[in-house]
């Protein structure tokens, strides 16, 4: 991929992007200290919710304003109408999936959608931070620390402060997940950045329009590289063997998912603690700091892809703990969105799920393979007599709570072909709750959320949108000059990756339960 140019680089996009909306894809003329090419500034996912007549207005000139009866605009104004008439706050413990969503799905609801887009973006945000390229020593790490991992990423005003990030040991039989730097001196040989744990700021206008605290879990996945899927085991294992809490040996999750959340390696500094004691450790400390003030508080789990596993676990995992109640038994709700995520555990890993009341929210592309995956035969769309018969198999899948799915095909901004990675593409799965009004509805772009954004990472949109494919990239592969003159890969400050001085207390409260909350 041909390097661009350092200076005087300014990108020039056809007539169809509004130049004013947020979501413009026009690059400052300069770079910032991290060389890294400014992303086109995407609203903040706490912003998401406020939408104007000119945000929507990116749509206009790419879609047909008239579809008979129904106008776009009129599909726009009654999104608006909806949004004034109910807002977060008032109605936060539906869209957290208090009711299963009932209703709230077709037709869609705009606050729904607004915060699936939220939740979604904090998942993209693993992908953006992520270093892929192998030829950096840093490749595998996240490129931004944790107190400026949004705004590095032009998420502004995003209402979050990074608590921690999550690492796992790259020593499992997952070598097409994880990503590894070709040189000798690297910043770990055993370990990547798997996410981060962010909680909801103290921002007045932060608190009025969630209506509560939010500890937020972000999992990354895999966006380029759907060979993982092989690598899976595809062998379904009792969680209670991997140091779950769980009284019931017949509550099996998928081995490889299962070692990537608890394996750890001793040795290295960022995986001498598995990704779940990271984790854990993390949500008690916020739950026991936050837990048993006035306002209320929430805990959200997102995930994409290999991403969205970690996320149905964690959130099983907290609810198991208990961690999900205060010292006073107040009992906090715990939701998971994913995104183009596998099936994670069998029938009674689900049924486990429900009965702590954890509540899952599944959006897919119903071209998507990874959402078929694993369990293609044997799963919840099997007869319910041969699942019955079958239930016990190592190999008998089951996805758990709500799913919504999308069509790619629906979209007029997308080429219709099914291929596996664009199916699978986070980004074109944003870009369709976007549009998604409900079954048999236009898709209408309601938030003018940039559809340019979709070909970030990808080849999607259709080429008389004149979009450049995967035009994410760094400048100058992430050289730099020195005072001397010369290219050289930047030191990264890592001071703050490291894991919590109180860790080890914390997780001997976790190992004995007469001392949790």
């Amino acid at each position: 991929m041909a390097a661009i140019p350092s200076h005087n680089f300014h990108l020039r996009l056809p007539h169809m992007i509004n130049q004013r909306t947020q979501y413009s894809l026009s690059l400052k003329p300069h770079f910032s200290h991290s060389s890294l090419i400014t992303f086109p500034t995407r609203a903040s996912p706490a912003r998401a919710m406020s939408t104007t007549d000119e945000e929507a207005s990116i749509s206009t000139r790419l879609e047909p304003e008239s579809y008979g009866l129904t106008t776009a605009e009129d599909i726009r104004r009654r999104d608006r109408e909806a949004k004034e008439s109910k807002r977060l706050r008032d109605t936060w413990r539906k869209i957290q999936g208090e009711d299963d969503w009932a209703g709230l799905m077709d037709p869609m609801d705009p606050v729904l959608r607004s915060e699936l887009i939220r939740y979604g973006e904090m998942a993209q945000a693993c992908y953006d931070a992520f270093d892929f390229d192998p030829f950096s020593r840093y490749c595998g790490s996240c490129r931004f620390t944790r107190r400026h991992l949004f705004d590095s990423l032009g998420i502004l005003d995003s209402g979050y402060e990074v608590a921690r990030y999550l690492y796992a040991t790259s020593n499992i039989n997952l070598p097409n997940f994880f990503s590894k730097s070709r040189w000798s001196k690297v910043w770990s040989k055993n370990a990547n950045w798997m996410g981060y744990v962010a909680v909801s700021d103290d921002d007045e206008a932060t608190r009025c329009r969630l209506g509560r605290r939010d500890i937020a879990i972000a999992w990354r996945g895999t966006v380029t590289r759907l060979e993982w899927i092989a690598d899976l085991k595809d062998f379904l294992k009792p969680v209670s063997g991997n140091g779950f809490r769980c009284p019931d040996p017949a509550v099996k999750a998928e081995s490889g998912f299962l070692d990537l959340y608890t394996d750890k390696d001793t040795s290295c500094n960022f995986s001498k603690f598995s990704a779940r004691e990271q984790v854990l450790t993390e949500v008690k400390r916020l739950v026991e700091r936050y837990g048993d003030e006035e306002e209320e508080l929430s805990i959200t789990v997102t995930g994409h892809s290999l991403g969205g596993a970690l996320a149905v676990l964690s959130a099983y995992d907290v609810a198991e703990m208990g961690l999900n109640r205060t010292r006073k038994g107040k009992v906090i709700p715990v939701t998971a969105f994913t995104y183009g995520g596998p099936r994670v555990g069998n029938i009674r890993f689900k049924e486990r799920i429900e009965e702590l009341g954890v509540k899952v929210l599944r959006v897919v592309n119903e071209h998507d393979v990874v959402a078929k995956s694993p369990g293609l035969f044997l799963n919840e769309r099997a007869p319910q007599a041969l699942m019955k018969l079958a239930g016990g198999l190592p190999w008998c899948y089951s996805h758990v709570g709500e799913m919504l799915s999308l069509d790619h095909q629906k979209s007029p901004f997308l080429k219709p072909t099914v291929d596996l990675s664009t199916a699978h593409n986070l980004e074109a799965l944003l870009h369709l709750l976007d549009g998604y009004h409900g079954k048999g509805q236009r898709f209408v772009l309601s938030s003018g959320r940039d559809p340019a954004l979709v070909n970030k990472a990808s080849d999607f949109l259709k080429d008389h949108f004149m979009v450049p494919p995967y035009w994410r990239q760094d400048a100058n592969k992430g050289m730099v000059r020195n005072t001397d003159g010369r290219w050289i890969q930047p030191d990264r400050i890592r001071a703050d990756d490291h894991h919590a001085p109180d860790i080890h207390q914390l997780l001997t409260q976790l190992h004995h339960p007469s001392q949790l909350l």
